[in-house]
C-alpha cells in the first residue's frame, strides 16, 4: 500500500472517534521510566498522546511522532492546553520512509503495529542507533489479540521479545537487553470493555 493509503487509513481511525481529552500513559511506560531523570525522549507512534503528555509533565522534552496528522494536531492542542507546549514537538513521519533526527535518552515504541508493510526491525534498529550512551529503547508489543483490536486474524503470530531483539541484530558490545518478557494484565479498550491481554516487553540500553 502507498504512503497516501496509510495516512488516509490512520487519519480515518482517529477522526472516527472523539478527541481524547485526558489520554492516559501506558502502564509499562510508567513502571519502567518513573525513576529515570528527565531528558530528551522520542515517542514513536504517539497516537492520542497519553505517553507524550505524561513524559512532558515529568519534565521530559518529547518528540512525538505519528503517521496521522489528525492525531498530531489533537496532541499539539492538548499539550498547549496542559501547559506543556514548550516540551512537546509533534512530527509527522511514515516510518517506512523517514525517521526523526536527533539523539534521545529514551525512545518509546508502544504497540507499533500496522496493517501496512513496515520493516519494524529497520525502524527499531534506527531507534537504537538514535540513543545517547546510557539511553534506553522501550518496545512494547501486543502478545495477544484484544477483542477491540483491528487485527482479528486468529492465525496471526506475535513475535516474542527475544525474537524482536534478534531481528534488530544489535552489537552486544554497544547495546544491552535489560528486559525481555511477556507479562499479562487487564486492559480497557476504547469502548470501555476489559480483557486480559499479553504484552511483549523489550528494554534495550545503549552502553557506550
Amino acid at each position: 500500500m502507498s504512503a497516501t493509503h496509510a495516512v488516509t487509513f490512520w487519519n480515518g481511525i482517529y477522526a472516527a472517534r472523539s478527541a481524547a481529552t485526558d489520554p492516559q500513559p501506558n502502564d509499562l511506560l510508567t513502571e519502567l521510566v518513573s525513576n529515570l531523570s528527565p531528558a530528551d525522549a522520542l515517542d514513536l507512534g504517539c497516537g492520542d498522546g497519553g505517553d507524550t503528555l505524561w513524559l512532558a509533565d515529568l519534565g521530559w522534552h518529547v518528540t512525538a511522532v505519528d503517521i496521522s496528522a489528525v492525531a498530531l494536531a489533537r496532541l499539539t492542542d492538548l499539550a498547549i492546553s496542559h501547559g506543556l507546549g514548550n516540551r512537546v514537538t509533534a512530527e509527522q513521519h511514515d516510518l517506512r520512509k523517514s525517521f526523526p533526527h536527533g539523539r534521545f535518552d529514551l525512545i518509546s515504541a508502544h504497540y507499533l503495529h500496522t496493517p501496512f508493510d513496515l520493516d519494524r526491525a529497520t525502524v527499531l534498529r534506527a531507534a537504537a542507533h538514535a540513543l545517547c550512551p546510557g539511553g534506553r529503547l522501550l518496545v512494547v508489543d501486543h502478545g495477544s489479540t484484544a477483542p477491540w483490536s483491528w487485527n482479528q486474524d486468529p492465525d496471526f503470530r506475535y513475535p516474542s521479545p527475544r525474537e524482536v531483539a534478534a531481528g534488530i541484530a544489535l552489537d552486544p558490545a554497544t547495546w544491552l537487553v535489560e528486559r525481555a518478557d511477556s507479562p499479562r494484565r487487564i486492559a480497557t479498550g476504547p469502548d470501555g470493555r476489559t480483557a486480559e491481554v499479553t504484552d511483549h516487553v523489550l528494554l534495550i540500553r545503549r552502553t557506550v
